[in-house]
């Protein structure tokens, strides 16, 4: 039998700790951490060199710190969606009416997607169009994850989430690829971009398959849907020891699963890879953990009041970002502070005057109470 969450008698308050690790999260997404990767080989420190080596993907195997990024984002959409959710309940929103509005969300999230990945539109060479999109993944995994999370309880969404991964794994080893065979997880031999090239509409990002494309969808929702668990932790009535002992526990044993199944299957960003999933989930466990124990329990938030800000208007500077030109702007206005450091510093520091002036545009819709919300 399903079951459906109902309303906790707790308190209502918005946790900080979720949007100051969204707003962490989402500036390195937007391209916040251009100026330390633009000091790479500049400064002749190691340290710097090695930090800026964590902000690349890798170029098909293997784990860096970005590679985690957006996987985050995704988790903690599904962290938000307890808390969404039962308040509609508590409203008087019946299922259907939360099913639409997810619906709803999810169509303009694909559709800004869209947008954000092909200006300009070629409306006449629609082939030419990219179908795929960040957005539109967060869209749609938040959508699939609100069903689950509305019918399921938490215990029979984690089966869902295991059987998802095992039947995406055995998929990618046992289904032949025409001139290929099964279990080629080659660049130009694995499953997912032989169903991409032949399913997926329009311009694949990568050519051969698009990391964002078709089959990826299915771990990458899991995800979305793990963090609901997560959430569900954070609404219970538990103790915050409690809580933060859970997130721990769940942290370390997605890692740990994550690393034993990368031994027969890799951890690949590219293709969302299960043990990928699984590892990826574990980081964002113990990192909800952390930004909960320091914000929320021992009440140290100054330091996050930053990351709060662009938190509570994530979609805003993500797109913002896109279209607004923040590190001509900085240039235009500080390169006149730092014209007598060495040339090659001074694209990291327009890089830098950049996420200033896009995070003092948030502070201002923030004293104003205007968040950008779907």
């Amino acid at each position: 039998m399903s079951t459906s969450p109902q309303p906790i008698a707790q308190k209502s308050n918005r946790l900080f700790s979720i949007d100051a690790l969204r707003g962490f999260d989402m500036i390195l997404i937007a391209g916040g951490g251009a100026f330390i990767e633009l000091l790479e080989g500049n400064t002749g420190l190691g340290w710097v060199d090695a930090l800026a080596q964590q902000l690349k993907h890798p170029a098909w195997n293997g784990f860096t710190f970005y590679d985690f990024i957006f996987r985050l984002f995704l988790f903690i959409a599904g962290v938000s969606l307890p808390f969404s959710l039962n308040k509609g309940m508590s409203m008087g929103l019946s299922k259907q009416e939360l099913y639409r509005k997810a619906f709803r969300r999810m169509l303009l999230l694909i559709v800004l997607g869209i947008i954000d990945k092909n200006t300009p539109i070629t409306f006449f060479e629609p082939s030419h169009i990219r179908v795929a999109s960040v957005l539109g993944r967060i869209g749609i995994a938040g959508f699939v994850a609100a069903i689950l999370y509305l019918n399921f309880s938490w215990v029979k969404r984690l089966w869902w989430v295991g059987g998802i991964l095992v039947v995406y794994y055995a998929a990618l080893f046992l289904i032949p690829v025409p001139g290929y065979g099964a279990g080629d997880l080659s660049f130009e031999g694995n499953l997912v971009g032989w169903i991409d090239r032949h399913f997926l509409p329009g311009r694949l990002n990568q050519k051969t398959y698009d990391e964002n494309g078709l089959l990826t969808q299915l771990p990458a929702l899991c995800l979305t849907v793990l963090g609901s668990i997560a959430g569900d932790i954070l609404r219970s009535n538990k103790k915050e020891g409690k809580k933060v002992q859970l997130l721990t526990l769940a942290g370390v044993a997605g890692i740990a699963l994550g690393l034993v199944w990368g031994l027969h299957f890799p951890i690949n960003k590219h293709l969302w890879s299960s043990s990928f999933i699984s590892l990826t989930a574990g980081m964002a466990f113990l990192s909800l953990a952390l930004f909960y124990l320091v914000i929320d329990i021992w009440k140290i938030k100054k330091w996050a009041f930053f990351f709060h800000v662009i938190g509570m208007n994530s979609l805003t500077i993500y797109l913002a970002y896109r279209f607004i030109p923040f590190a001509y702007s900085a240039k235009l206005i500080f390169s006149g502070l730092y014209a007598p450091l060495p040339e090659r510093f001074h694209p990291a520091f327009d890089a830098l005057g950049g996420l200033i002036l896009a995070w003092l545009m948030l502070y201002f819709l923030y004293r104003k109470k205007i968040f950008v919300k779907i």
